[in-house]
């Protein structure tokens, strides 16, 4: 998350806590559809992960914290949605098929180039391939790939030392690519 984006966030924040409602608005619009896509590599049901990232926010709404920075409220944001996830898959301890992955993957924009279409279908393959992994490698993928986390952010949210987390990518890394290979896609075009 870029610094201004995260001073945006608290700032919000800091409003909404004052009062303005607006703002949390604004902070749900901003966090969603990454709380979303986070929630649905857990649970695997588009509805569920909506559920899920709308009781982070219930949760945010209750708890009323106080945070210091944005990426506080980022992580609390992110361990919040992982609880639940957790809770969730602990209470129906059943998968869920894969389905939805169109809605969830919507690349914006209308015109389809054949080269979006491409980068659309790589996406989708390596997201069906995440899938495929451990809950462990896809937590640690997402975050560093689709959220652009930190190692120390990483850290933070999984409650791991930065050397766990460089070890586990590099493990992650390598069954993902494993996988993208058996299923006969070029690991350099994703």
């Amino acid at each position: 998350m870029s610094e201004r984006k995260g001073f945006e966030a608290i700032r919000c924040y800091r409003r909404f806590l004052d009062g303005d409602n607006r703002a949390l608005e604004q902070l749900v619009r901003e966090y969603s559809d990454a709380l979303i896509r986070f929630a649905y590599c857990y649970v695997k049901d588009s509805a569920t992960a909506e559920e899920i990232m709308e009781d982070a926010f219930a949760a945010l709404i209750i708890k009323r914290r106080r945070f210091d920075a944005a990426d506080n409220l980022r992580a609390y944001l992110y361990k919040t949605v992982r609880n639940k996830c957790l809770d969730h898959l602990r209470f129906h301890k059943k998968q869920v098929p894969l389905a939805d992955v169109e809605r969830v993957l919507a690349i914006d924009g209308n015109a389809e180039t054949e080269n979006s279409l491409l980068r659309k279908e790589n996406r989708r393959a390596v997201y069906e391939a995440l899938q495929n992994l451990p809950s462990q490698y896809r937590e640690i993928l997402y975050l560093t790939y689709f959220e652009d986390c930190t190692a120390d952010e990483a850290s933070r949210l999984l409650r791991r030392t930065k050397k766990q987390i460089y070890n586990l990518l590099h493990r992650a890394k390598t069954s993902l690519k494993e996988l993208l290979i058996k299923e006969g896609i070029s690991y350099e075009n994703v």
